[in-house]
């Protein structure tokens, strides 16, 4: 018998048996700890997933598909991919989601809203097991229809739509908003104006900075200042020509403040010298050497890999009433806020 061709044929890849038999656990119960299922004990998971290493095994989520009712895909619905917040989230969400053998998969509903789509109904085409929803969004009647039908939504970063029965993840933004304006008043600032922006998280930031301004006594100056860069110069450059003017701006957001420091440059004001800027989310770009921007560090990573734990239990038949996680904010001070001079 000639065996050269056995011997020419590569070795076939390993599957979940060898690893189930490597592991010492049943082939069931490797898939659930390969899955994050949250009833695998920690010896047994971090067991089956060393023998996974060693072997090189990889998933086939396509033969898992179709063995199961399950996609192993999560949609992560964006309001905007514009903004930068969405990166820090998306890679605490990704990193869970990894972890839990699962896969996401992106939708942008600005631009679906644009082109008369629903990015919510691209998802549940695609067969998500969950979505979680990243920011503000005005896809509230698809997201309820979603809810309804079985799939599990869950939201970061954000409140809306607050009549859902869903699990949240966001930072506390209240606390957030009373930092930056008592660190304003520390330097001696009394004409502080809040730019505001959307929804619940808008509210709450609201909230925050008028309660710590009254208790200094102080009028608690709020414009709407929206989310985004054009939104901020507009709002912040009105201000700023004022003989009025306010000698500090706490934005809603990074974007926002980006937005309020180019209205102070047009206008030849200097930074932080004529005014003090603050922003919120501290994202790559407040960080940036010749931005330097004082801002509100909101655990956006962190919001996002808790988000991705809720998904994987919600996922893997956790019963339960919703649940509200909330991130502690701190304030990453840099180069745009000083002692006030007016």
């Amino acid at each position: 018998m000639d065996h050269r061709e056995d011997r020419a044929r590569p070795p076939s890849p390993p599957t979940l048996r060898d690893v189930a038999e490597r592991a010492g656990v049943s082939k069931s119960l490797a898939s659930l700890a390969l899955r994050g299922d949250p009833g695998v004990g920690e010896a047994r998971r971090a067991s089956v997933r060393q023998a996974a290493e060693d072997l090189g095994y990889r998933p086939n989520r396509v033969a898992r598909a179709l063995a199961e009712t399950r996609s192993g895909t999560v949609g992560v619905l964006l309001n905007d991919l514009r903004n930068p917040w969405f990166v820090d989230l998306l890679a605490g969400l990704t990193a869970a989601l990894d972890g839990g053998g699962l896969a996401p998969v992106l939708a942008d509903s600005f631009t679906a809203r644009r082109i008369g789509r629903s990015a919510v109904d691209q998802l549940l085409a695609q067969r998500v097991d969950a979505i979680v929803v990243v920011g503000t969004t005005e896809d509230d009647a698809p997201l309820r229809e979603a809810a309804t039908s079985g799939c599990p939504v869950l939201l970061a970063g954000t409140y809306e739509p607050g009549d859902l029965d869903a699990d949240v993840v966001v930072n506390d933004d209240r606390h957030g908003a009373v930092l930056a304006t008592r660190h304003l008043l520390d330097l001696g600032h009394r004409r502080i104006v809040h730019l505001t922006g959307p929804g619940e998280v808008g509210r709450l930031r609201a909230e925050g900075f008028r309660a710590t301004a009254e208790a200094a006594g102080l009028p608690a100056w709020t414009v709407a200042g929206g989310m985004s860069e054009e939104s901020g110069y507009a709002a912040a450059r009105r201000l700023l020509e004022d003989k009025a003017r306010p000698s500090a701006v706490f934005a809603y957001n990074d974007l926002a403040a980006i937005g309020a420091l180019s209205a102070a440059h047009d206008l030849g004001l200097e930074v932080p010298r004529d005014v003090s800027v603050v922003g919120y989310d501290n994202t790559h770009i407040a960080a940036i050497r010749p931005v330097s921007l004082t801002s509100v560090d909101n655990g956006t990573f962190a919001i996002g890999v808790q988000s991705g734990r809720f998904a994987i239990e919600r996922i893997s038949g956790r019963i339960g009433g919703a649940r509200v996680h909330r991130v502690a904010a701190s304030l990453e001070v840099r180069r745009t806020t000083g002692p006030a001079l007016l």
